[in-house]
């Protein structure tokens, strides 16, 4: 790092220090946006599809919906968000969450839920994207990673208190209202973000047309240490996804677990995040991210393997496909940040444009692994298990690809 540089990246964190938990906070609401946009709204997915006379089938639509608005529109967002600053890109991106909410509130039909989803998550996945950015605007190494955790670790809270939030506004009003709240949600957090300082000062900014700059995803994903680390995190996603949409059926069809327990067992392993985040954030700046990216992507094959192997077996029964289970979703928090905060640390004036593809990726690889479950599915634990597995082996070797990799010549 030349003298300039560090100085820069000095004045960057003394700038992140001086707003402290504010930017904390409002960072921690950006990345919470994907969680927030559909926890929430998970309770009243039944009276929903009474109310507007559709089906499970249509309503699941409005998930998958999000899924590819949010994935696609990261790669949108990056570009924007490295030649015109962090700041603007990000209000603009809620504006239309919150446009995109108000639609949902007033839809009569599925199909218009569906299309306003859409739009919802386009605008929610340009905080999301762009938060993470901000991150690497002020903070450099290791030091980006640990922050990245500290977010996570907060913003972790979405899940567990989202479906228990809208289950309350349910009881008090109608699911509309729910859609409202988040159009509350996302007016107070653009007060937030037009308060924040831009991170992005103009002289770091990268000044090609974003066509251009979006032509520049094909430069960066022949970058083998960079795609080794995008994709420990995304292979890692894949099989979080595969047990969001395989859980439900496992748990409580499969081994008869009470509705009720399950959301206590979906909390478990949310808590289990939350401590890992807090354990990396606690060792990135002694120990180094690419230690723990290993240790983390190590653990969680061993864990995705078992998990595989009980659900082709049986052996165990329900604790012997939840303990593994348990340790996978945990070892979340040693990968995710690391595996950002790598990626990014090769190429810092494309910080928005990586953020981009790896949360492209990420959320591509959930997409991808919740259709094969519904392909392949047989009636057993066995397919989530098997897709769990291989996303695990997946991760590690992308870990492996990323340390073992010469770095990028340019930073640009």
């Amino acid at each position: 790092m030349t003298e300039l540089t560090a100085q820069a990246a000095s004045l960057s964190e003394m700038e992140a220090g001086r707003h402290g938990l504010r930017v904390l906070a409002t960072l921690s609401t950006l990345m919470g946006f994907a969680s927030i946009s559909t926890d929430l709204y998970l309770p009243a997915l039944p009276r929903m599809t009474e109310a507007l006379r559709s089906d499970a089938g249509h309503m699941e639509l409005t998930i998958s919906g999000y899924l590819i608005g949010f994935s696609l529109g990261q790669l949108l967002w990056g570009p924007i968000g490295d030649r015109h600053g962090r700041r603007l890109p990000v209000a603009i991106g809620i504006l239309l969450f919150v446009v995109g909410s108000a639609g949902c509130a007033l839809s009569t039909s599925a199909g218009e839920i569906i299309g306003w989803r859409v739009l919802q998550a386009v605008g929610a996945c340009a905080g999301v994207v762009l938060s993470r950015a901000m991150v690497r605007d002020l903070y450099t190494g290791d030091r980006a990673a640990q922050m990245l955790s500290t977010l996570i670790t907060v913003m972790a809270i979405a899940p567990l208190l989202g479906p228990i939030l809208g289950g309350q506004i349910l009881v008090l009003a109608s699911w509309r209202a729910i859609f409202w709240v988040l159009v509350g949600i996302g007016a107070l957090t653009l007060v937030a973000v037009l308060r924040l300082p831009e991170t992005l000062p103009e002289g770091r900014r990268n000044h090609e047309p974003v066509i251009q700059a979006m032509a520049g995803y094909f430069m960066l994903i022949r970058q083998k240490r960079l795609l080794g680390y995008a994709g420990a995190g995304a292979f890692l996603y894949g099989g979080v996804y595969a047990y969001i949409a395989g859980t439900p059926f496992v748990y409580i069809t499969y081994y008869h677990v009470p509705p009720r327990f399950y959301g206590l067992l979906f909390a478990v392993a949310i808590i289990g995040i939350m401590l890992a985040n807090m354990i990396n954030a606690r060792l990135v700046t002694r120990l180094g991210g690419v230690r723990l990216l290993r240790a983390g992507t190590a653990g969680s094959a061993v864990a995705a393997l078992v998990v595989a192997a009980d659900a082709w077996s049986g052996f165990g029964g329900l604790a012997g496909l939840a303990i593994p289970l348990f340790v996978y979703i945990s070892s979340t928090g040693l990968i995710v940040a690391n595996s950002i905060a790598g990626a990014m640390s090769a190429f810092p004036h494309r910080a928005g444009a990586v953020s981009a593809l790896v949360g492209a990726l990420q959320y591509g690889s959930g997409i991808l692994t919740s259709a094969l479950l519904g392909v392949f599915a047989d009636g057993t634990p066995w397919p989530m298990g098997g897709v769990i597995g291989l996303c695990g082996l997946g991760s590690l070797f992308c870990a492996w690809l990323a340390v073992t990799s010469r770095p990028a010549r340019s930073a640009g």
